[in-house]
């Protein structure tokens, strides 16, 4: 796929940048990475479900963070998120998303859940909204769990059918909505997870290539 060019540069610009990411949350994403590289050796294509507690901000930016990241680096891998209870995709999310270069569409119809069409460059969109782990649109085995929250990391010790589970938590952006820092601290964090959804696949294409 041929991403959004503020995608494409966003990318270029984050992956010279890994040395930035923490030693102990390599472990996790290392993790995540041989996860992907055993799918594909095996001729399947990777399944990733980032999981929030609400499903609203985090998980969401994962899921299609990590979408852009496998395209970055031509990786087939499909992501989803979901979380403990079912709320929406939050507007700050959308809005975080919209600054990095991707294009979102909403159906006219309101909704109190609705389902948003995020564009990350030719091709199919990604359709977000907020559902549960038990949702039919998830994979029900052989995925990686990957919990973005430390809410929903403790209410879901054992996710049924994941292959992989995997720790990797976000300081939540909402502790800032209506602050003067709001925009400042989605950005941060979409960029965060951005970065490591990156190191991610760039640890994949390197180890296929050794």
């Amino acid at each position: 796929m041929q991403l959004h060019l503020p995608l494409q540069q966003r990318c270029q610009v984050l992956a010279q940048r890994f040395i930035e990411i923490p030693d102990y949350r390599k472990e996790q994403l290392d993790r995540l990475a041989q996860y992907v590289q055993q799918q594909l050796q095996r001729q399947s294509v990777p399944q990733l479900v980032f999981v929030c507690t609400h499903n609203s901000r985090r998980s969401h930016l994962a899921q299609v963070w990590a979408a852009i990241a496998a395209a970055f680096y031509g990786v087939p891998v499909q992501t989803f998120s979901a979380g403990t209870e079912a709320t929406a995709l939050h507007p700050h999310a959308v809005a975080a998303l919209q600054a990095a270069g991707c294009r979102v569409e909403t159906p006219a119809e309101e909704t109190t859940n609705p389902p948003y069409r995020v564009f990350i460059g030719e091709g199919q969109p990604l359709i977000c909204f907020s559902k549960t782990l038990n949702h039919p649109a998830l994979p029900k085995q052989n995925f990686a769990a990957v919990m973005t929250c430390s809410e929903a990391d403790a209410a879901c010790p054992v996710v049924p059918g994941c292959a992989v589970r995997v720790a990797l938590t976000y300081h939540d952006p909402k502790a800032y909505d209506g602050t003067l820092l709001q925009t400042e601290k989605y950005t941060e964090r979409s960029n965060q997870i951005a970065q490591e959804m990156l190191y991610v696949f760039a640890q994949v294409v390197r180890n296929a290539s050794e």
